[in-house]
């Protein structure tokens, strides 16, 4: 069996990173920088070995779940229906967390930037990508905006998803524009996924009460 090239992709990155983390660890101190603030200042730190591993390990578990779920949905048939947007997806994740691990690595070797400055167009884009997820899926147990009144109804499903995605996209645009307001940028990125989320919820909840009196 041929392996999908989503697949390869994000395999050839997971062992990038582990590589790097092979090639790094010999020259970082036992103490590293792991964690920022809002404000893009350190504000935690780990062992070298999980410092430099953590992120690695987090991203091949991942990708195993994410690869695992659509064996075991009950819905299976229809996670197959958008499956190519799912695998581009897993893609994003993976690549999304091999660019704070670069991140973490250039810091730990010396290099100082504002590491929120730095979040924020990647996590823009993560969202964006999001929402065009959302937009092509089908109801299933695990991928999605999982009320229990979307799983119920596959209109409530798709007029949720629809709306879902794009709102994600709003939440991408607005994430990004929070670059230009300092400090502020964290809630950019933070409040409109919270609000759009909450909205869903209430959302899906009288179109499913719509669609009962039909």
């Amino acid at each position: 069996m041929i392996m999908d090239k989503s697949k390869i992709i994000a395999l050839a990155t997971i062992f990038i990173s582990f590589a790097i983390g092979i090639w790094a660890y010999p020259q970082l101190p036992e103490i590293v920088a792991s964690h920022w603030n809002e404000k893009g200042e350190v504000n935690g730190y780990m062992s070298k070995f999980l410092g430099i591993f953590l992120m690695p390990i987090m991203s091949l578990a991942m990708f195993l779940l994410f690869n695992f779920i659509p064996k075991i949905d009950p819905m299976k048939a229809n996670i197959e229906k958008f499956r190519k947007y799912y695998n581009a997806f897993i893609v994003s994740i993976i690549l999304f967390l091999f660019y704070l691990y670069l991140l973490t690595m250039a810091w730990n070797f010396g290099y100082r930037f504002n590491m929120t400055y730095f979040m924020v167009p990647a996590l823009s884009a993560l969202f964006y990508w999001c929402g065009i997820l959302v937009e092509n899926t089908k109801r299933n147990w695990f991928i999605g905006i999982k009320t229990p009144w979307t799983i119920s109804n596959d209109v409530v499903w798709d007029k949720t998803h629809k709306l879902g995605g794009k709102l994600f996209k709003v939440a991408a645009v607005l994430s990004l524009l929070g670059i230009f307001f300092g400090e502020l940028a964290f809630w950019f990125t933070i409040l409109p996924v919270m609000v759009f989320s909450i909205y869903l919820l209430f959302y899906s909840y009288f179109e499913y009460q719509k669609e009962m009196k039909k």
